[in-house]
């Protein structure tokens, strides 16, 4: 995987937020306006904004602004080195967890054969 500096650091810390990972799920059936996309959190605009920058600096959403109204979107294939960075996690720390099972399994048969 080739990400530049920071690159992951980023969308983790994009991600880690509660109100952004709604905002993404939300998202997730389709583009809204930032008005739609504001009105079920109890926050003021500027402080959703600050939400939706972060998301834009991640790269994970874009915005267009067509006159007064700013519209959001997923951008395609954002979550892709999120989603390899935990495959290779996973296929690790399976093998990791593998190797100790196969030990563990040794250990016992070696207490079995004991006098």
């Amino acid at each position: 995987m080739n990400l530049s500096p920071g690159q992951l650091d980023t969308l983790f810390q994009a991600l880690g937020d509660p109100t952004r990972r709604a905002i993404l799920e939300r998202l997730a059936r389709g583009p809204a306006t930032v008005t739609e996309l504001a009105a079920p959190f109890p926050m003021a605009l500027p402080s959703f904004l600050a939400h939706v920058r972060k998301l834009e600096a991640s790269g994970l959403v874009g915005t267009s602004k067509d006159g007064r109204v700013r519209t959001v979107t997923l951008v395609p294939g954002a979550f892709t080195p999120v989603r390899s960075w935990l495959d290779e996690q996973r296929a690790l720390w399976e093998g990791r967890l593998d190797r100790l099972d196969a030990y563990v399994q040794t250990l016992m048969e070696d207490k079995r054969d004991e006098p």
